[in-house]
């Protein structure tokens, strides 16, 4: 779901980046008023978490895979806002390490794979809590369809970028009801991943699901009090992100993702250009000079997990610093 460079012209794409920056900017102001200090290495946590899942395509249909897009779960377990921070941090890493999406289109990306899907994740979440009983159950139900419908939202959103600005010649009705499509099939996976990881997290830490928090499900589970909870939770997850990347992400489907193979099946493939960050050393999830397909994914997916929690939880850290930072006393 990675828009490359040139598939959307420079106008269109600039007015996303100024969407996507103004929307990450509110986002990280609205979620740090609530954010506990013990909560950073959590956040971190779930953007290593997210990328990792990002790299295990699985297959859909017809020579189709998808991958998990993350914004409903991030959301789920750590609200909207910071939902759409950490997935931000996913996808700027993406860009920038391992050329996946383009830079001129990282503005896009954010929107669509970010803001997004955490935003329309969430409110689909709210909408399907506020009818459902009030039990875990409920929140992974409610995770599930929240994941499915923010992956046709993604899809959606980049229909309405190809429409203004698209340098391919398929006709908009073509494009929509091919990405809606397959999406709707590639939402299915979202749903499904995005529901066993909420179940898992409810089963053992249901105090830390800001889904279930929101309800008052989780009150009489905590297990250890405060930091120490969090640190075991966060290392357990970052051990089970790390396996994730040595045992299942060379086994990823190699097949075209679905916007790949809608772009290749409706002629503009070929306006896509090559992205400036194309000679980084992980470009394409490998290791320049390592021969080994495998061992290359391997090691820049462990790259790739530690910058991202490093980042996610640094731009954390350094914006509650900047909130707790007291005001300068006035002058004699």
């Amino acid at each position: 779901m990675h828009i490359p460079d040139g598939f959307i012209n420079g106008a269109t794409s600039l007015g996303a980046g100024v969407v996507a920056a103004g929307g990450l900017g509110a986002a990280l102001r609205q979620g740090n008023r609530a954010l506990q200090d013990r909560q950073v290495p959590l956040a971190g946590l779930v953007a290593a978490f997210v990328f990792a899942l990002q790299m295990l395509n699985f297959p859909v249909a017809a020579g189709t895979s998808g991958h998990l897009l993350g914004g409903a779960l991030a959301a789920v377990l750590l609200g909207p806002w910071m939902g759409v921070v950490v997935v931000s941090v996913v996808v700027i890493v993406q860009a920038l390490l391992f050329a996946d999406g383009g830079i001129s289109a990282l503005g896009l990306n954010m929107l669509n794979i970010s803001l997004l899907t955490a935003l329309i994740g969430w409110g689909a979440f709210r909408l399907s809590m506020a009818v459902l009983p009030k039990r875990n159950a409920s929140v992974v139900g409610a995770s599930f369809g929240a994941a499915w419908l923010s992956v046709l939202a993604s899809s959606l959103g980049f229909v309405a970028e190809y429409a203004l600005g698209g340098t391919g010649q398929a006709p908009i009705g073509t494009v929509l009801g091919a990405m809606t499509g397959v999406h709707s099939l590639i939402g299915i996976g979202e749903g499904l991943i995005t529901g066993a990881i909420v179940a898992a997290v409810l089963g053992v830490r249901p105090d830390l699901v800001y889904g279930a928090k929101k309800y008052e499900l989780a009150a009489s589970r905590r297990l250890m009090p405060g930091r120490a909870a969090v640190g075991g939770f966060v290392t357990l997850g970052l051990m089970v992100a790390v396996g994730l990347v040595v045992f299942v992400a060379p086994l990823a489907n190699s097949n075209p993702d679905g916007l790949e193979r809608v772009a290749a099946d409706q002629g503009f493939i070929g306006t896509a250009e090559d992205s400036v960050s194309g000679d980084s050393p992980l470009a394409d999830y490998g290791v320049a000079g390592v021969k080994s397909d495998r061992t290359g994914t391997v090691v820049a997916g462990l790259i790739g997990v530690l910058v991202v929690f490093a980042a996610g939880t640094g731009i954390l850290l350094a914006a509650r610093r900047k909130r707790t930072r007291p005001a300068p006393r006035p002058g004699p």
